[in-house]
């Protein structure tokens, strides 16, 4: 109970523009869901391989920011312009899905 008034006053305490940001620009929306699905993909591939959720959240978030920063760079060379909120917008959807696929997963039983 404790934990759930922590968490209310930090909620409280916090400056929230994130439904700002997202509702701003079309172009935001497309980096969050492009930063969820690398994310998916990079989380996905390391847990099938591992088998470690800390490393698989781990190599999920470095996907998302990989795919955010390479994406920014293409842009650089065709537009001529950089933002830095894309690479955010894009780190935000690899962090919401990298953060939320653990809550569902089953814990799996090591059986010799």
């Amino acid at each position: 109970m404790r934990h759930f008034f922590l968490i209310i006053l930090f909620m409280l305490t916090t400056n929230m523009v994130g439904q700002n940001f997202i509702l701003q620009e079309k172009d935001k929306q497309i980096h969050f869901i492009a930063g969820a699905a690398a994310s998916t993909v990079g989380y996905y591939w390391s847990y099938k391989k591992h088998n470690n959720k800390t490393r698989a959240q781990i190599t999920g978030m470095l996907t998302s920011i990989s795919v955010g920063i390479l994406k920014e760079l293409y842009d650089s060379r065709t537009h001529g312009t950089v933002e830095s909120r894309d690479v955010l917008a894009t780190m935000m959807g690899g962090a919401t899905v990298t953060l939320t696929i653990p809550l569902f997963q089953k814990k799996r039983r090591n059986t010799i």
